[in-house]
């Protein structure tokens, strides 16, 4: 059996920056401005690349990397703030479900790609990883459910009640719905697993600057532990 390419997105540098050790036999590809790593993490062929921060910047490289490299499978990794309250900084969150807070939910429903609902709905066995990958981790660290993307740091107030309202979710981030939403209509499975970098009632800039490198390497290894499980290794304790 062939073993599953995976594609690993990363908003920024510093998210992406964990994993470049770990990869084996790498080599580089450039386009549209972005650099694309190949080579093999865990046993199996991985593409990974950070895309640049926002929806834009995740949509047109999670579409670059399916056309260049068609990967099996796309993982956007990297750093997230709460929405929720129960959430601590240094949590991981994993995305069973994705969606845009900032777009109206019938302009992906009633226009392409004609969605049943407004929400990007997590590959199975991509969680099936990630719940093995958990069991390794304290009960509360790790968190499946609803995350949300939009462009905005998401601070106190009116705004931040409207998005809990709406989709009851554990975290925001800038990427994650734009790069699900492209794997979507290409038919490839993704996951997304993210790290809190702020509680939420604490939401800033200058905290997500304190914490992005910690809260990054946790995603990454957590994301490494997953693929040990997908090459058929044992999760590492």
């Amino acid at each position: 059996m062939t073993a599953p390419k995976i594609g690993i997105l990363c908003p920024s540098d510093t998210e992406l920056a964990p994993f470049l050790p770990h990869l084996q036999n790498g080599k580089t590809d450039e386009a549209a401005m972005l650099t694309f790593h190949e080579g093999t993490l865990a046993g199996l062929p991985c593409v990974c690349l950070y895309s640049g921060v926002g929806k834009g910047n995740a949509a047109l490289s999670a579409q670059l990397l399916i056309d260049r490299f068609r990967p099996d499978a796309v993982i956007c990794a990297g750093v997230a703030g709460a929405l929720d309250d129960s959430l601590r900084c240094f949590d991981i969150v994993i995305s069973e479900a994705l969606a845009y807070h900032d777009m109206a939910d019938d302009i992906l429903t009633e226009f392409h790609p004609w969605m049943p609902s407004p929400f990007f709905h997590a590959d199975g066995a991509l969680l099936a990883a990630a719940r093995a990958s958990a069991q390794a981790y304290p009960a509360g660290a790790v968190r499946f459910g609803v995350c949300v993307t939009g462009e905005a740091f998401i601070e106190g107030g009116e705004v931040r009640a409207s998005i809990q309202r709406r989709f009851s979710p554990l975290s925001v981030d800038m990427e994650s719905a734009a790069f699900a939403h492209v794997c979507y209509v290409n038919r490839v499975p993704f996951l997304a697993v993210r790290t809190i970098t702020d509680a939420a009632s604490e939401g800033s800039a200058e905290v997500f600057e304190d914490h992005v490198e910690r809260a990054s390497q946790i995603a990454a290894d957590f994301v490494l532990n997953m693929l040990e499980g997908l090459s058929g290794r044992s999760p590492k304790p």
